[in-house]
């Protein structure tokens, strides 16, 4: 598979293993991609713009190399081509690159989740959130207060 950068927009079927029939249709253009499958029989339209992808990287599959569209959420990682010959994966790679302007994207190490927070008595004495985002507020007049005088007196 080997899909051309210079003759978008771009029409195409890919793998999708959670929706119903194992494929969805994806739409490919400059500026937007639009990914439309059926799930348990709902159909849905995805429309994501392509600045919201992280980049185009080369994940190695067997013998081969395939390019991906990479976007945060895996599931909207889009497939653009997958090739035994190296000189011509990275061609692509940079035409990809390129016409989308997005970085090119090594494979990525397998992420390890991060470690858990501590809570303890740092953050205790902190004000409650929704007390931070209220702002204080203030008086224009405050009221005149008189201590230890024995009496007030209004005169006109």
């Amino acid at each position: 598979m080997r899909l051309d950068p210079l003759s978008l927009p771009l029409s195409f079927h890919a793998q999708d293993a959670r929706a119903d029939g194992g494929t969805r249709q994806v739409e490919l253009h400059r500026e937007h991609v639009v990914l439309r499958r059926a799930v348990l029989g709902m159909r849905m339209a995805v429309n994501v713009r392509v600045s919201d992808f992280l980049g185009v990287a080369v994940r190695g599959i067997d013998d081969a190399q395939m390019l991906v569209l990479v976007h945060r959420d895996p599931a909207l990682s889009i497939p653009l081509g997958s090739s035994s010959d190296a000189d011509e994966i990275t061609s692509a790679w940079q035409m990809w690159s390129d016409i989308f302007r997005l970085p090119q994207l090594s494979e990525p190490a397998p992420r390890t989740p991060a470690p858990r927070r501590r809570r303890r008595n740092a953050i205790r004495a902190r004000r409650p959130k929704f007390l931070v985002r209220r702002r204080a507020g203030f008086r224009l007049n405050e009221a005149n207060v008189h201590r230890d005088e024995r009496e007030i007196i209004a005169r006109d």
